[in-house]
This record gives structure tokens, sequence and C-alpha cells, in this order.
């Protein structure tokens, strides 16, 4: 990832809290891994069993932890190496695009609507009537934004997002591309012969510092508010259903799906394509493995796995065990046999 800008060493370790081993004037103009590192770049390297790759890289300089040994090439080192990636990963970033500040000539913005300061709406973007649009929030193209619905400070609503009537969304937040929020839940009484819809008068209320992946939707409540808690992040593809409320700092993977009037507590993990059934709680800091189907509460602080989910110490016993059983079955089958021979034996016995 190069950049037109450049940092000497001495910069980047400034930047990131680290110091520097080897010549310090050293210029850096993007990132790369170890493979991919070209002339200009620097790299990181977090174990020492990745040494060997080091001497082969083409980068100029490299991220190691303070205890790692002597390299090659000039050397930031690094007391939280994740922290450090992070940061020249920032430093490097090429400016994120998106509409000037200001309204685009195809946007359509309701009188009644209120923009913030600085705001900036892309082509074809609808902001309804009574909408409320924080200071320094984008609107990428094609965003709508539905009649009374709130959206917070230094927002980024990639191309598409749909925010439904009502719903109040907070300072900080990023949705990508295509994703809904208050959409309708999925509810229906089967009487008469037919399926009757419930109607969904609630809203969607999301905190601050929230990520939300694309093609992702959370619907708003029966009544009351659907909650995604501040920090919370959640990856493409995720169903949080009516009436959920997830807590602060979860984090919701890939197709993962939140069926309706679940608690999810502070820092709580569900993995890729884990499940929970309606009406349960998952207490603050329990972890879903992937592929789980969560089926009744589960205590804080737990880690739980398998269809049904069940405590994962559990599971991985149980798992093993099964490994076992075509042995086991093999021994039982030669049991038999001997038990059928001392029979035969015994009654054949004058």
């Amino acid at each position: 990832m190069a950049t037109s800008k450049f940092l000497t060493l001495a910069e980047i370790a400034e930047l990131v809290g680290g110091q520097v081993r080897g010549d310090a004037t050293t210029n850096i103009s993007g990132v790369g891994t170890l493979t991919s590192a070209r002339q200009g770049d620097i790299t990181w390297i977090v174990h020492k069993r990745y040494a060997a790759q080091l001497e082969q890289s083409r980068a100029s300089a490299v991220l190691v932890p303070t205890d790692f040994g002597p390299t090659a090439l000039p050397a930031v080192l690094c007391k939280d190496m994740e922290r450090a990636v992070i940061g020249v990963l920032g430093a490097f970033a090429p400016p994120v695009p998106g509409p000037a500040t200001g309204v685009a000539p195809t946007a359509r913005v309701a009188p009644s609507a209120v923009l913030g300061n600085g705001v900036a709406v892309g082509e074809h973007v609808i902001v309804e009537a009574d909408a409320r649009i924080g200071d320094n929030t984008v609107l990428h193209a094609g965003v709508f934004i539905g009649p009374e619905a709130a959206v917070g400070c230094d927002c980024r609503l990639w191309n598409n997002v749909v925010v439904r009537e009502r719903c109040e969304i907070g300072n900080r937040v990023i949705i990508h591309p295509n994703s809904v929020i208050g959409a309708d839940g999925y509810g229906y009484e089967f009487y008469e012969g037919r399926h009757h819809r419930v109607p969904h008068v609630g809203r969607v209320t999301i905190g601050d510092d929230v990520e939300i992946g694309a093609c992702s939707t959370v619907d708003r409540s029966k009544v009351g508010s659907t909650i995604i808690g501040s920090g919370t992040k959640i990856d493409n593809l995720v169903q949080v259903a009516h009436n959920v409320k997830v807590g602060e700092n979860c984090l919701l993977c890939a197709q993962v799906g939140v069926a309706g009037s679940t608690t999810l507590g502070d820092g709580v993990v569900l993995g890729g394509q884990a499940g929970t059934r309606d009406n349960i709680v998952l207490h603050a800091g329990v972890m879903v493995a992937a592929c789980s189907c969560v089926g009744q509460d589960v205590p804080a602080g737990i880690k739980v796995m398998g269809m049904p989910a069940v405590d994962s110490r559990r599971f991985l016993r149980e798992s093993a065990s099964m490994r076992r059983l075509p042995d086991l079955v093999s021994q039982l089958r030669d049991l038999a046999s001997r038990v059928q021979e001392l029979e035969t034996a015994a009654n054949d016995k004058p």
C-alpha cells in the first residue's frame, strides 16, 4: 500500500510509541506484508518463526516486538504490535472517497429536515420530512433517510443504506452499503386460514461508535426499540430481529442471526453463522463459536459451541468421545462374539 506520503522511521516510531533500531532517517511511503512489501514499505512481524520470511522481504523497515532479536532491516521496537500496525495503516491510508460538503444536485432534502454543519449529501440521496442529520456526517449516493429519523455527528452511511422512519443513530456510526435499519420485524399470527401481519410501530436505536457491515439488517421493534449498544461491531450479512437488545462492545460476525426479543449482554461475541432462538438472554462476556445454535439462556462469561450449543468443554469432550465410536463399536462386536462363543460352549457340556 504505497502513497505519495513519506514518513521517516523516527516519525513512525513516535506515532506508534516505539523505539528505532537502525537508520532513523529511512523514508517510508507505504505498508505491506512480509511477502507483498516493496522498497519504501514498512512491514511487520509478530513471532520469531517468521524471521526467515523477513530475510526474503523487500521492505525497507519492519515493526517488531520489543524482545525480537536482530533484524537485517531497520526496525521499530513496539510494545503493542496490534496498535502499532493500526497506527501505520492509518498513517498511510488513502483518503476515503465521498461526496463534497453540501447537497448534490440530484439529492432531495425535505424542507423540514435539519442538516448540521459540514454535512455531505451525495447524488440521489433522499432525506425525508423532519429528519435530522448531525454535523460532519456523510451520506453517500443513494442513501434514504426516512421521516423523523435522526443520524448523529461524524457518521458515514455508504451507498444505498436505508434508515427507516423514526430510527435513531448515534455519533461516529459507520454503516456499509445496502444495509437496512428499521425494516418491519418478521411477525405474523395465523388465524382464519392465513398469516396475518403484526404491525411493528417501534424503532431502532443505535448507540455511538457502532459499525454495521454491508447487507446487514436491524429490524424495528413491535413497540419500543430494537437496541444496538455503543461500540458494537456488526459484520456483513447479519440479521438482528425485532425487539433485540444488543449490549455495548459486542461482536457479531458474518451471517449471524439473532432472533426476536433476545438480549445480548455487554461484550458478547457471536462467531460466523451462529444463531440464537427468540426470547433468551446471553449474559455479559458470553462467546458463541461459529455455526452454533443457542437455544437457552447462557450465564455470564461462558463459552458455548455446538448445535444445540453447550459449554465448550463439554462439547469438546463429547466430540472426542464421538470420534472414538468406530473403535468402540468394533470392540462391542468382538465382545458380543466372544460372549456368544462362551454361551455356545457352555450349552454343549453334558
